[in-house]
């Protein structure tokens, strides 16, 4: 057992679905919430207090929802069995697996960069099976040119130049120590390799790389997705522009938008508050 907040216990749990073990965490009661963090973090206590991890608001969605908080496949405590390249399909179906393992049916679904787009990829290839939806700050991976600002960025932060072709660990840390942020690589070396063994997060790096630097589907899929779905990001994020928050907002059917002021590519407290509103609102 974890502790995920002064007044709420959460479990952490294994099921195996589509062919390897996934670790989640569980908290809450009620309407089932799968909520997905952001590429290369987890649900391990060690992003507790992190603004770009969910760990710290898991007490927050477990009062009104069933939450199930899985580790993305190669992150935190979910091994990559083989350690091939992830893809944000394969990061669908290990999703699915899980839901249907725990026998769980219609959830909503909410996450945070990565994580964002791996729920929307679940909600474009499944649209009756999802009840609703929030990206925050993952729709980017929609655009469907490849030298789009987010892929350009993604080439040069993982692999160490705009047009690098493989994930390089020696570039992330570079590029975190040249944003003074040293601690976060720091953080990801504990993290994975914590929990999978020593050089799991350098091996993370270059098995997702392949999906941090193309397309996932294209704006197009979003027009497929009929649950109600928020789209949310903050004004000065450098990966998910405002541009490309309203056109992912005008494909979709039943679409609602929210831009935080002063906010970059991160989870603020202030967010919280507006995905539980419009979640609530869904629920039923």
């Amino acid at each position: 057992m974890m502790k995920a907040a002064p007044d709420m216990i959460s479990e952490s749990k294994y099921v195996r679905a589509n062919g390897i073990d996934i670790h989640y965490v569980e908290a809450g009661k009620g309407d089932p919430l799968l909520l997905f963090h952001g590429g290369m973090v987890s649900n391990n206590p060690v992003w507790a207090d992190s603004p770009i991890a969910y760990v710290s608001h898991i007490d927050a969605f477990a009062k009104h929802f069933r939450v199930i908080a899985p580790d993305l496949r190669g992150h935190g405590k979910t091994v990559n069995a083989g350690g091939g390249p992830i893809s944000f399909a394969q990061l669908a179906d290990d999703a699915w697996g899980l839901l249907d393992t725990l026998g769980v049916d219609r959830p909503l679904l909410c996450g945070f960069s990565a994580g964002a787009t791996v729920a929307t990829t679940l909600a474009a290839k499944n649209p009756d099976r999802v009840r609703a939806l929030v990206n925050d700050a993952g729709y980017d991976m929609f655009n469907p040119n490849p030298e789009a600002p987010v892929f350009v960025m993604g080439r040069k932060v993982f692999g160490g130049s705009p047009d690098a072709t493989g994930g390089d660990a020696g570039a992330v840390e570079r590029f975190f120590a040249s944003q003074g942020m040293s601690a976060v690589a720091e953080r990801m070396a504990a993290d994975h390799d914590g929990a999978q063994g020593a050089g799991a997060w350098k091996a993370l790096i270059k098995s997702i790389f392949p999906a941090f630097t193309k397309p996932a589907l294209s704006w197009e899929h979003l027009r497929k997705i009929t649950a109600p779905t928020l789209i949310m990001t903050g004004d000065r994020d450098f990966l998910c522009s405002v541009e490309e928050a309203v056109t992912a907002f005008r494909m979709l059917p039943k679409g609602e938008l929210a831009v935080l002021p002063g906010h970059g590519h991160y989870v603020p407290a202030s967010a919280i508050p507006i995905k539980l509103d419009f979640l609530r609102r869904c629920k039923g």
